[in-house]
Order: C-alpha cells, then structure tokens, then sequence
C-alpha cells in the first residue's frame, strides 16, 4: 500500500509550510526534494508514504524495544480505551499507574521502592534534580545545593536537565540560562592520554572526582550520571568499575547518586537496568524512551524509602514536592508499559537478547572495525556507536560541517536502513526484537555506507 502521489505532494507541503522538527537544521530539510516521511510500520521495519522499507536501525530514536505493531500492546491500549483514556494523578490515584509501579520496582535496582512518573526523559531528569535539592532542605542541610555530571554528560532538554548537561554543541547558547555545575571528567579511553589503558583513565576520573567530593560534598546534593554508557555524547562506553566505585564515593561523601536510565533501561546493555550489570544502587533513577515498548510518552524517576520519607510531614510543614504534570501516570502509556514489561518476563527478552549481543559483536569487528575510517567501534548490548575518523593513526576528528555521520545516515537509506548519527558517530541501536538476518542486513548496509562516503 501506498500512497496516493496528490496526497504525497499535499503531506511534503504541509510538512515544509508548519513542522519545525527537533534537532534538524531545517534549511537542509527544506532542501531535501525527496523527505522521508513515515506512514506505517511492520515488526522491525518501518514504511514510508511512497512504500519503501526501512530497518528501524535506531529503535526509533531509541524507544522501540519489541518491534512496531506488538499485538500485546496494541491491545493493551486498546482495552484500556474501553475503561478510560487519562485520569489526573494529582489527589487520585488510576488503576495502571498503580499497577505499572508495583512492577518496575519489582525490576529495578534493590532499594528504588517509589515511583514518581512524567511524560519524558528530560522531565525525569528535572524531577530527580528537584528531588535531590528538596531532600536535603528537608534533612536540614541548606547547603547542599550543587551538583556534579560528567563532562560530556547529555540528560534532556529542559533547563535543569540542560544545566547537568555538557555537550557544546546543544548546550553552550543556552549558557546564561543555566544554573553552574560541577564539572568532571568523562572516562573516554579513546580520546584519553592512555587509550590503550581503559583503567589507567578510570583512575584519573575517579581521583578528580574523589578530590571534589572531599574538597565540596558539604555543598553538594547529587552527582548525576548516564550508566555505563552516554548515549548523545557519541555511545561512549564506560570501562567496568568505574560506576561501582562512583557509587561507593557517593556514599562516603553523602552525595546522593542519581543514575539517568532514560537511554540504557529496558534491556539496551544486555540487561535490563545499566545498574544491574554491576549492581549499582542508585538513590533515585530514571527512565523514560523504551518504558512503554516505544508507544506513548511517559518516564518516571524512582526514589529509595529514605529519600521518599523526607518528604512526609503534617500538612503545615509545606514538605510536599510541589511538581506534576497533567498527564503524569496517563493510563494509556501506563498500559502499554505493563504489556512491555509482560512480554520481557514472558519471553524471557534478556536471555533471548544475548545470542544476538555477541552476533553483533562478531559483525562489527569482521566487518566494521577494520575500515580505514573507523577509528573506534564501540559496544555495550545492543548500543552501538561507530567513531568515524579522517585518520586513524592519528585519532584525528572531522570538522562539524563536514557533516561526516549525517553523510554515512543518509546513504544508508539507500540501502534499506534508517540510522541516526551523534556528530561523526554512526549510532546502531536495534529493537531487541532484531533478528539474526536483520543485524545482518544492518551491519552490511553500514560499512557499504561508510565506505561511500569516506573513501
């Protein structure tokens, strides 16, 4: 099915005349006499309005984790339809908010026992910060006020998760805006003076980051930090132990540890929680993008009993976390998010995941990593990223404008496979429900695409 060429025409101009669509520099799009427009998906593969298919190499900006059209959750929010479609959480409480948090503490870290919901990433994050900030006025230390993430840290796009964030890119003009972080560094072997010594930069970054808390932490109310991997600062992969013993500086210096799963929860790093992979235990901890199977909007930031109970106090004590949304805990993202989680206990989604983690890896190093312009090929689970190089004996970097990853992206549309790039890095990042064939199919449309367009 297709369709028809006059609707074709009437969608592109619309699209051109009234969508300003994120992270796009939207004179390039309006260049583009042929955008690509989706109409419908199929499993692992999504459609366009003239009929072409595409592998959803990208999960969909990272939320699909089943496929498209999962009959469990398309029927989901279906029967939910017939009860009712939202009911405010403020003063109420709904069915499938209630159920849905019974069962991500069942699956989260030991510990994260309360479930404040939103409607994204970015506001789980600013809920988390919030959070920290208001616990420690109530715990009678006003001064613990600052914060601390990661050099090239990323956690959404709302002020305060803007703040935390440490991409130039995306965050620098909105500099003024901001409230001051601290600052320290991000354990990239790569681009570090060791790079063939990943626990030589672990050191590094934990004596600065030791330094500060020792220096600060009586001013200090959190670190917060994308486990294992950061995603938006170009899938950069942290060595093991570093985050356990992020975790254990924390404690010593009683900062609170805020771990932002909204990337690598639901089963992107071969488990289902980056925490769980070193059973890490974070204080409070979010989650948004693959929470409801990549269907409707919705994020939520879990809390442990003690940062919860900060909270309690007689009406007159003014201690209640005066923060909502109006469609926090909407019933028809939190039904879907309870079909998601029924399909990963029912087929065992992160056993069934694991053949096609080291399929991947076989692919990427056969077939990838030798490539003249490959300077690193990086992989935790199912989240990769491709660091594109002008020279690889020298680690040297492409320029901006040479626009190098969205180059080797929009190639790969010609070979039947939508990805995303993060600068001069060519993300991968499938539905854990790809198959053998797929990786396949998306490994090879990747090097034929860097192949094109760097040599």
């Amino acid at each position: 099915m297709t369709t028809r060429a006059s609707d074709i025409d009437r969608l592109v101009a619309l699209d051109r005349a009234h969508v300003w669509h994120p992270f796009t520099q939207m004179a390039d799009w309006l260049a583009d006499d042929d955008p690509l427009i989706i109409e419908r998906a199929e499993a692992n593969h999504l459609i366009d309005i003239r009929g072409r298919r595409y592998l959803d190499g990208v999960s969909s900006l990272w939320v699909t984790v089943h496929g498209h059209r999962r009959a469990e959750i398309d029927n989901a929010i279906r029967a939910q339809l017939d009860r009712v479609a939202h009911s405010t959480l403020l003063g109420l409480g709904n069915v499938p908010s209630i159920e849905l948090a019974g069962r991500l503490v069942h699956v989260a870290p030991e510990g994260l026992t309360k479930v404040f919901y939103s409607d994204s990433g970015s506001t789980a994050v600013e809920v988390a910060l919030k959070i920290a900030y208001q616990y420690w006025q109530h715990r009678g230390q006003p001064a613990k006020r600052q914060f601390v993430a990661l050099a090239e840290s990323y956690h959404g796009d709302t002020i305060g998760s803007v703040s935390v964030g440490g991409i130039d890119l995306f965050h620098q003009i909105f500099h003024t805006l901001l409230f001051q972080v601290h600052r320290v560094p991000t354990p990239y072997p790569y681009r570090s003076p060791s790079p063939d010594d990943p626990q030589a930069c672990v050191s590094r970054c934990l004596q600065s980051l030791e330094k500060l808390l020792s220096e600060q932490a009586h001013e200090i109310a959190a670190f917060v930090v994308e486990p294992r991997v950061q995603g938006a600062a170009g899938m950069l992969m942290q060595p093991p132990g570093y985050l356990p013993q992020v975790a254990e500086l924390c404690r010593k210096h009683d900062v609170l540890l805020i771990c932002d799963e909204v990337a690598t929860g639901f089963g992107r790093t071969g488990a289902m929680f980056a925490c769980d992979l070193e059973d890490v235990r974070p204080d409070l901890m979010t989650v948004a993008k693959g929470l409801t199977g990549g269907y409707l909007p919705l994020a939520a930031t879990l809390a442990t009993d003690a940062v919860y109970d900060a909270f309690l106090g007689p009406h007159a004590s003014k201690r209640t976390f005066f923060h909502g949304h109006t469609y926090t805990g909407n019933p028809l993202a939190c039904a879907a998010a309870i079909a998601s989680l029924d399909i990963f206990e029912r087929d065992r989604t992160i056993d069934a995941i694991q053949p096609r983690i080291t399929e991947l890896a076989t692919l990427l190093a056969r077939d990838i990593a030798p490539l003249a312009h490959v300077g690193e090929v990086r992989q935790q689970g199912l989240m990769v990223g491709i660091e594109l190089v002008p020279d690889r004996d020298a680690r040297s970097e492409y320029a901006y404008e040479a626009a190098i990853g969205a180059r080797v992206c929009r190639e790969a549309r010609k070979h039947g496979v939508i990805l995303r790039p993060l600068g001069p890095v060519v993300v991968l990042m499938p539905p854990l429900s790809i198959t053998a064939a797929e990786l396949v199919e998306l490994v090879e449309a990747t090097r034929r695409s860097i192949i094109a367009i760097t040599e």
